[in-house]
């Protein structure tokens, strides 16, 4: 939950209520764009950029225009943990910067919308999870990854402990929590805690574009149900994860999505599918 301040530039329009542009969004094709901005601070996170973020995310999953989501950094940073001063008011002022249940960082898991992280700088704490709550990640290859909470006296935080490993595998998620080192880019990738390693300038374009064709070639229902049952089956047995599958498996058959599938196949044209409806 720690960091430091540098000097960045922050682009696009306010979302969040009053909380003076700390969260913008742009929209690129059937993209959202959604940019932590405090580059002054590597991005470090704020109750109100929490809420403002929180907010971001369910109005990019809710608007029928937008079929994917791409989040990342103003400046050099992506987010690198809390922000300090909320440290040094004390225990009080730290329990109050804590997200209430709702826009806690696995928010991002909860969409119906892929969400892609472009991990422009450093990413630390707090921004650990907002980074885990994505569901492809890029980095740039200058980008570094540090868990840091052992480093402050902490525990694995906002649901690192149970995420981590089933991302990178039990061992490397104990190397990391433990020591609370910095690893780069490249070591992000070779343990699969990042998917892709791009030059530093080509990080959001990357990631946008790979967002771009997911909204052209996917169906949002797809999209929807298999995040769903990816996120719920990680905590079920597989022959409840099975049955699941199947019971989908069946109602996706008389769907309209394949149906258009088919057709668009036929005539050689991409698919019309249709948004989803609002949540």
């Amino acid at each position: 939950m720690t960091t430091s301040e540098v000097s960045g530039v922050g682009d696009a329009s306010e979302v969040g209520g009053g909380s003076t542009d700390v969260v913008l969004v742009r929209h690129e094709r059937a993209v959202a764009v959604i940019t932590l901005n405090r580059p002054h601070a590597l991005n470090a996170m704020t109750r109100p950029m929490a809420t403002a973020y929180a907010e971001a995310l369910r109005a990019a999953d809710a608007d029928p225009a937008v079929r994917a989501i791409v989040v990342t950094g103003a400046g050099r940073g992506f987010c690198a943990g809390a922000d300090l001063g909320v440290l040094k008011q004390g225990p009080q002022a730290i329990r109050a910067f804590v997200p209430p249940p709702d826009d806690l960082p696995d928010l991002a898991l909860r969409l119906r919308k892929p969400v892609i992280a472009a991990v422009n700088g450093p990413v630390a704490g707090i921004g650990c999870a907002y980074l885990l709550g994505s569901d492809i990640r890029y980095a740039a290859r200058t980008a570094t990854i540090s868990t840091s909470f052992a480093r402050l006296g902490l525990v694995a935080e906002y649901g690192i402990s149970w995420l981590l490993p089933r991302v990178i595998g039990t061992p490397h998620a104990l190397d990391l929590l433990l020591s609370g080192r910095t690893i780069d880019a490249a070591e992000a990738a070779s343990i699969g805690l990042v998917h892709h390693v791009t030059e530093p300038g080509d990080v959001l374009a990357r990631a946008v574009e790979h967002a771009a064709d997911l909204a052209a070639t996917g169906a949002p229902s797809s999209h929807a149900a298999i995040k769903a049952q990816i996120y719920a089956d990680l905590e079920r047995p597989r022959s409840e994860a099975l049955a699941h599958t199947l019971k989908l498996m069946d109602g996706s058959f008389d769907g309209p999505d394949l149906a258009e599938a088919l057709a668009a196949r036929t005539a050689k044209r991409p698919p019309a599918f249709a948004p989803l409806p609002p949540p």
